[in-house]
């Protein structure tokens, strides 16, 4: 490494954010990557320590080490290409990866782990405005045709990875727009849309086409941000072209069936997230699900409520509450029991700084109102007793609910969509399909993603739509120089 003793020498540095007040008045972001001279001081925290555990915590494989010792010499046109060499989309997953491979890092068995998030975003930060990042045009076309269906992070690895074999690669979308979750999912004070925007750009200078408000099946589900989109039946996306790739996500919500649970006001948290991302966007929604003035409960623990709460707060509400069923984690993990896996602890972010009340071992029993519409949620405390939860006797409360987000998480991909391809499902509704060759039962038809794995990590989509164009590549040309 450039500083073997760095890691004794400096202590972690996070990235700088913009006071609350002022990250709460729009939608844009507010996290600030390191100057050049931070990122040095960070990467130098990178230990020589043999076993780099950071690049098998980290899905994609990102070879870390190597780019934190580039960046630490400030070889930072080199550090971008060995970013590039194992992520098709740095600037998305260092806004959005939670960073599993911190929480593996050497470093993190008894001190702060290296900020490689931080580090990850400044490099493809400072590529992008020194002009480094350029489109990838294969030499030679195969003639092969590839349809990837769905936009989202697995889709659009998947399709830069097969027109850069030089095959001529169509992504279609049902919504409006390119991105999928990541578009009308993740807010915009996450990640701004033209992140999106410049890759689109960059994979059609590569070859990519791209057909928005095109649903493949035989009945378009729920879900569509834009009405009209035109129906294909897998039949004749099958007849035009050499392999189909499936990499829609896991867009069925859980729901919540409580006595109440059809009153207006109570809304799935998808119902509510992508409206404000298309008003970001310029489109206009008459009916669109404000907070503004009202008490907000969010139900669910983890970063889709996280989301409802950041949105909330802007929209100005009077109150946001979020709960979850599960048990308060504990402030911080048990090093030598979880290291180097992904430890369970309580994680503040940056929406819960906003303004938020957090409860945790919570039972939601049913929402009460009046004329239709939400005014009470009704809970009970809860307990783990014998590996299950019970309620607690006498620890029935009310919360004021003016608006309710659910947001506990999602259950399956579309299933109309798959039942009109008529692939094997696991018993979780996914597309079954192994990692090995990602094919489905259906011949030239292939999955990856959370339309495979189920509901997962936006570096996980990345790794599963690069393997899986490898495979696609192997099966139209019998071999592949595309990296798993």
């Amino acid at each position: 490494m450039g500083k073997p003793t760095g890691f004794m020498e400096y202590n972690r540095l996070s990235e700088a954010s913009l006071p609350v007040a002022e990250r709460l008045a729009n939608y844009k972001e507010f996290v600030l990557h390191l100057t050049d001279e931070q990122a040095k001081i960070q990467g130098a925290r990178c230990m020589d320590c043999g076993i780099p555990f950071c690049t098998s915590g980290c899905p994609v494989n990102n070879i870390i080490p190597d780019w934190n010792d580039l960046v630490f010499r400030g070889n930072w046109q080199e550090a971008l290409n060995v970013l590039h060499s194992t992520n098709n989309f740095p600037e998305f997953t260092g806004r959005l990866c939670p960073a599993p491979c911190e929480a593996a890092c050497t470093l993190n068995i008894n001190d702060d782990a290296v900020g490689i998030k931080s580090i990850e975003h400044a490099i493809i930060d400072k590529g992008w405005e020194m002009g480094w990042v350029v489109p990838q045009i294969p030499v030679v076309k195969t003639g092969k045709k590839v349809a990837v269906v769905g936009s989202g992070p697995a889709g659009m690895a998947c399709a830069q990875q097969l027109a850069r074999a030089g095959h001529e690669v169509t992504v279609l979308e049902k919504n409006s727009r390119i991105g999928g979750l990541m578009r009308y999912g993740i807010p915009d004070f996450k990640m701004e849309k033209s992140h999106i925007d410049r890759r689109v750009e960059q994979m059609q200078a590569e070859g990519v086409t791209f057909k928005t408000a095109t649903f493949v099946g035989t009945e378009c589900e729920a879900g569509v941000n834009n009405m009209s989109a035109e129906t294909i039946s897998p039949q004749s996306l099958l007849a035009q072209y050499d392999a189909v790739v499936l990499t829609g996500g896991a867009e069925t919500p859980r729901d919540l069936p409580v006595p109440g649970r059809e009153l207006k006001g109570v809304y799935n948290a998808m119902e509510f997230l992508p409206q404000q991302n298309r008003v970001n966007a310029g489109d206009e929604l008459p009916e669109q699900i404000r907070a503004t003035g009202k008490h907000v409960v969010v139900i669910g623990g983890g970063d889709t409520g996280s989301d409802c709460v950041g949105t909330s707060n802007r929209h100005g509400a009077l109150s946001v509450t979020q709960i979850e069923v599960m048990p308060r984690p504990p402030e911080h993990e048990n090093k030598p029991l979880v290291w180097p896996n992904w430890p369970m602890k309580l994680r503040t972010s940056s929406s819960h700084e906003e303004g938020c009340s957090r409860d945790w071992a919570i039972a939601t029993k049913k929402f009460t109102g009046s004329n239709g519409i939400v005014e009470k949620l009704h809970a009970v405390r809860v307990e783990w007793v014998g590996g299950k939860l019970v309620e607690i006797p006498g620890s029935e409360f009310e919360l004021k609910a003016d608006l309710v987000f659910l947001a506990m998480g999602f259950v399956s991909p579309m299933q109309k969509m798959l039942e009109a391809f008529g692939v094997e499902k696991d018993a979780r509704g996914n597309v079954k399909a192994n990692t090995e060759d990602y094919r489905t039962s259906v011949d030239r038809v292939f999955a990856a993603g959370d339309v495979r794995r189920g509901q997962s990590l936006i570096v996980w989509a990345i790794r599963e739509g690069r393997q899986c164009a490898r495979s696609v590549d192997e099966f139209l040309m019998g071999s592949s120089v595309l990296p798993r």
